[in-house]
């Protein structure tokens, strides 16, 4: 079905393109995964490329929802939609090329939102075609910018030659949003003659070609029309080594690049190359190496990646830094948050690096397995899957240390940033296992939850989701996990198990609302059971106790305590004196949850 072109570039249309790019990556993923070899051949390119921009949807249309919810049918304005854009690609950016994607959606709003200027009041802000191409031009510079030594053959290239197709060509939004895909395909053609490794593989460059679905959704966003199907020959001198499809989903080619199933171990999480990146100064390769001496030597040991709170002058110092700690980093952002992403022998140093700048969080340190850093997915000996595997969310740093002990691969839920569908899914992969149960720990991801089951299943995994709607019922859970059962009898333990675990959390208001238990104001102490507030307090340790009395009122045999990082340090004591005391026979646990959001987790069971 025909989409509606948009005439200018507004807010309306930034939500289209960006439902429209989430879409023409989920169709090309597979594709971009595979023909990934550059910098690190771990082939999950078009999956970070997909996560990052599910990350741009969900804030995109948060501002919908809450403009529509505070203003009624007027709708965000164009300044509101592209900064949203560029705020939710930058803190779901995942991997070289999702980074970067990120970086050139930042560039983008930058322009976009300027055009709020000039415009009457009572006017609808929008760009034209003169404004698509500024912001197609300041995008591919900031973004080269971001990269500590950028390379030609990259996705930097193909973002470069779509801004200058763009910059020659007059007319309205539709007109040069196609000559700016047309430039990006010819760039994406040519990728094999700038980078040895893609003419070896006979591929070309997979952030790049993720780039080409992103701005084929452009489009179709202002015309109405996806663009043609058609493939690009890849040639090594004269020969044709193979043909990737940039209209649809197709590959063809050397079957022994089309990637690996993931690294060695649960906990290994790796990220996608093909992002235009090369060996930083004073790294073993040196930044002028031939890229070809990159394939079958050994690459630093760690991928880190974090958001950090920081000032300009001080992300200055952090880049010299980082720079000279490894390779492939890249630094996007600005107005005070930062996206890092670097490859090095030693992660806590990267990390140190961050905390000196400002507030490094959400800190991802992926070991590389052997064979996953500069060598090519034919080159990673196939894993074998695990038969069974349990994939759980979590809200916090300890929980989640908690939940890998116990063998579970897992998936971190910061305060106010639940992971998408498609990260649950990723997880599901990284299981690596033929039989998955899989704990949301958290009733509004029970949809999210949900449709990642379900994609999961399409790919011949077996997916039993377990309705958990808080961590402590995941606990519950996993503690009756026996991997040897049959499939069906574990999961009706685990099941059953989580069920008969109350669940509660002490809270802090954020703002005035209205509640089951009257009216709250900013600041105030809630005590949530089974979801819903049952007591308004100005206390967190007279609270706390008087939703642990109001559970244990109806029984119990088990009370498990999880201390956020915001708990009064005597209320784990407090409390358990409080059971040793008034229940007898009842057993206490407490565990640490770090930033978990929550005051205080409880369960009874």
């Amino acid at each position: 079905m025909a989409q509606v072109p948009q005439t200018f570039f507004d807010a309306l249309a930034v939500r289209t393109w960006c439902g429209l790019a989430l879409e023409t990556l989920g169709r090309a993923r597979e594709e971009i995964d595979a023909i990934n070899v550059y910098p690190v051949a771990d082939g999950d390119t078009g999956t970070n490329l997909y996560l990052t921009v599910e990350s741009a949807v969900a804030a995109v249309e948060a501002v919908f929802a809450g403009h529509a919810a505070r203003s009624g049918p007027a709708g965000p304005t164009l300044a509101d939609a592209a900064r949203a854009m560029a705020h939710g690609a930058l803190i779901g950016a995942r991997g070289n090329s999702g980074t970067i994607l990120a970086q050139l959606l930042r560039g983008m709003s930058q322009v976009l939102a300027d055009h709020e200027n000039g415009h009457a009041e009572g006017q609808t802000a929008h760009a034209d075609g003169q404004g698509l191409r500024l912001a197609l031009r300041h995008a591919a510079d900031s973004a080269r910018q971001a990269v500590a030594h950028p390379v030609e053959g990259t996705v930097l290239t193909v973002a470069s030659a779509a801004a200058d197709a763009a910059c020659g060509t007059e007319g309205d939004c539709g007109t040069v949003a196609r000559a700016a895909y047309e430039g990006a395909r010819a760039a994406l053609a040519a990728t094999p003659g700038q980078l040895p490794v893609l003419e070896r593989a006979g591929v070309v460059d997979a952030g790049g070609r993720g780039l080409v679905a992103v701005l084929g959704a452009l489009v179709e966003t202002f015309t109405g029309e996806r663009p043609r199907d058609g493939a690009a020959i890849v040639t090594v001198g004269a020969s044709r080594v193979g043909e990737v499809s940039l209209g649809n989903e197709r590959h063809e080619g050397d079957a022994g690049h089309e990637g690996g199933e993931g690294p060695v171990g649960a906990q290994v999480r790796v990220e996608a190359g093909g992002g235009g990146l090369a060996p930083a100064a004073g790294s073993p390769h040196g930044e002028c190496a031939d890229s070809s001496a990159l394939v079958g030597q050994d690459g630093p040991a760690f991928e880190v990646i974090y958001l950090l709170e920081a000032e300009d002058t001080a992300v200055a110092r952090l880049r010299e830094r980082l720079d000279a700690l490894g390779d492939s980093l890249v630094v996007v952002g600005g107005d005070g948050l930062w996206n890092v992403h670097v490859h090095v022998d030693d992660a806590g140093a990267a990390v140190e690096a961050g905390i000196e700048a400002g507030r490094p969080y959400r800190i991802r340190i992926t070991h590389f397995g052997a064979g996953d850093v500069h060598t090519t997915g034919a080159e990673r000996p196939p894993r074998e899957r695990a038969q069974r595997a349990v994939v759980a969310v979590v809200p916090g740093e300890g929980l989640a240390g908690l939940y890998t002990e116990a063998g579970a691969t897992t998936v971190l839920a910061r305060p106010g940033e639940p992971p998408a569908s498609g990260e649950l899914v990723q997880a599901v992969r990284r299981a690596h296992a033929r039989e998955v149960v899989l704990l949301p720990n958290d009733a509004e991801l029970r949809h999210t939850a949900a449709a990642a089951a379900e994609q999961a299943r399409t790919e011949g995994i077996r997916v039993a989701l377990i309705p958990t709607r808080s961590a402590v019922q995941g606990i519950a859970a996993l503690a009756v996990h026996e991997p040897e059962r049959r499939f069906d009898e574990d999961v009706v333990s685990m099941t059953s198990a989580a069920g008969a675990t109350r669940y509660a959390e002490v809270t802090v208001a954020e703002r005035q609302a209205w509640t089951m238990a009257g009216i709250c104001q900013a600041g105030d102490i809630l005590g949530l059971i089974d979801g819903d507030v049952a007591v308004i307090g100005s206390d967190v340790m007279a609270t706390a106790r008087t939703v642990l009395d109001r559970m244990l009122a109806a029984g119990g045999e088990m009370v498990t305590l999880v201390l956020g990082d915001e708990a009064p340090d005597t209320i784990a004591e407090h409390l358990e004196g409080r059971v040793r005391e008034g229940y007898l026979a009842v057993d206490t646990v407490v565990y640490r949850g770090g930033r978990q959001g929550a005051v205080l987790l409880i369960g009874v069971e």
